[in-house]
């Protein structure tokens, strides 16, 4: 296993100075929030930063929620004058108001930092050339792999989203080494290249950092099985100051978050507790280095858990975090039963007759839950036998027996951006 890294001394700091540095970092962040134009320093008017004595004291101060931030919509949640920031980006908004992040030139200088240690995390060297596929607009994915790749020196090649056909074409044309893009796209390239005859294997492409969504870990084993790539789980979030907060390594021992610039907490989603590492839980993201969205506590809503605070095989030493299972509102519950979509296409991906491409289906019939699970063949698709076994499967997992619908390739939309995967018929009190 390599061990290079973008920035040795930060990334392999012991844990007594990475939370020393965390102690001081939270005090200055408080200080900055509580003096600065942000509506949301009226939560911090009775706590002064000499109160916090220690990280433990963290727990004491009050959450930041997603809504909370939509309240302050356009800007008045950002800290510094927006003459002073150089650019925003905005969540989707598909459940509600926008959040705008307006970034300062030190925090586009903070991203870059975060990126470059993902792309060298992910064995990236300034030799690499990168093509990126998340789109250049309001979504921050795009400039978040361009500002990593142009700190360490990678090659750029600016792709945006779609054009699948195009982007393959550039992969083995212009000898692509890498790939960033939205998880589930990967099926699609698969999918072009196999109409068009297109082998992977016949270009320079091995590696491809993938994020934004939930993907299991079937799916990863295919994409690399098929692809014949090494891929990288990349998280971040448009509030947190985008892509880039964390990323595994080729241990994949779990996300590596960068602990000079976050603090991590896992809570109970439901009492908000703080649970102690190796619990699955709601993380929680205090922001140490950002200037014009700080934020303490942040409800990100992802479920996951603290796998380790040892140092890694790769040489870093600030913490893991388990790959992201899902969030508290991906959570489906039907029939008494709570499960998430991940978990499903887990059971899915191991048939090989089965595509990357399924829509779970939850409506009401007679008064009960009904679950179809729509999924689309490959190749000659499912014997009996296997079709048998998945109904076994499923029914282990959930509990309750699910109608499944194995329909030709191409039956269900493409759509650009993340996934469709479940489809919510049920009335809504």
């Amino acid at each position: 296993m390599q061990k290079k890294m973008f920035n040795p001394k930060m990334e392999t700091l012991p844990r007594e100075e990475i939370e020393k540095l965390q102690l001081e970092r939270l005090r200055k962040t408080l200080r900055f929030l509580k003096n600065s134009r942000s509506k949301l320093k009226e939560k911090y008017k009775e706590i002064e930063p000499e109160d916090i004595k220690s990280l433990e004291d963290l727990k004491n101060l009050p959450f930041t929620t997603k809504d909370e931030l939509r309240d302050c919509y356009p800007f008045e949640h950002i800290a510094v004058p927006i003459e002073e920031c150089a650019r925003m980006h905005m969540s989707s908004g598909t459940t509600g108001t926008p959040v705008i992040n307006a970034m300062t030139k030190g925090d586009i200088e903070q991203w870059g930092e975060i990126m470059a240690r993902c792309l060298v995390c992910a064995t990236l060297t300034p030799k690499d050339r990168i093509q990126i596929m998340p789109s250049f607009g309001l979504f921050n994915g795009g400039f978040g792999f361009h500002y990593g790749a142009e700190k360490l020196g990678c090659f750029i090649v600016p792709a945006g989203a779609g054009r699948s056909l195009l982007q393959l074409k550039l992969i083995k044309e212009l000898g692509v080494t890498a790939i960033g893009a939205i998880a589930s796209y990967p099926a699609r390239l698969l999918e072009v290249a196999k109409e068009n005859g297109f082998d992977f294997r016949e270009t320079k492409l091995r590696t491809a950092i993938l994020g934004a969504e939930t993907w299991s870990d079937e799916y990863r084993n295919r994409l690399e099985r098929e692809m014949g790539v090494k891929t990288f789980d990349i998280i971040g979030m448009t509030e947190t100051g985008g892509v880039g907060l964390g990323i595994d390594c080729e241990a994949r021992a779990g996300i590596h978050i960068w602990e000079d610039h976050y603090i991590v907490e896992i809570v109970d989603p439901e009492t908000g507790e703080v649970l102690p590492d190796g619990k699955e839980g709601e993380m929680v993201i205090t922001t140490l280095t950002r200037e014009g969205l700080p934020l303490i506590r942040y409800r990100t809503r992802d479920i996951t858990a603290i796998v380790s605070r040892e140092v890694c095989l790769c040489g870093r030493t600030h913490l893991r975090v388990a790959r992201i299972r899902g969030r508290c509102d991906d959570m489906l519950k039907a029939k008494g039963v709570n499960f998430y979509p991940s978990q499903i296409e887990a059971i899915l991906m191991k048939y090989e007759g089965i595509a990357p491409y399924y829509q779970i289906v939850i409506e009401t019939v007679k008064g009960k839950d009904e679950i179809t699970i729509i999924a689309e063949k490959k190749d000659g698709g499912l014997t009996e036998k296997e079709l048998e076994k998945l109904h076994l499967e499923l029914y282990d997992f959930l509990g309750f027996h699910c109608k499944i619908q194995i329909v030709p390739e191409g039956t269900i939309q493409r759509v650009p951006g993340k996934a469709v995967r479940v489809i919510d018929k049920r009335k809504k009190n």
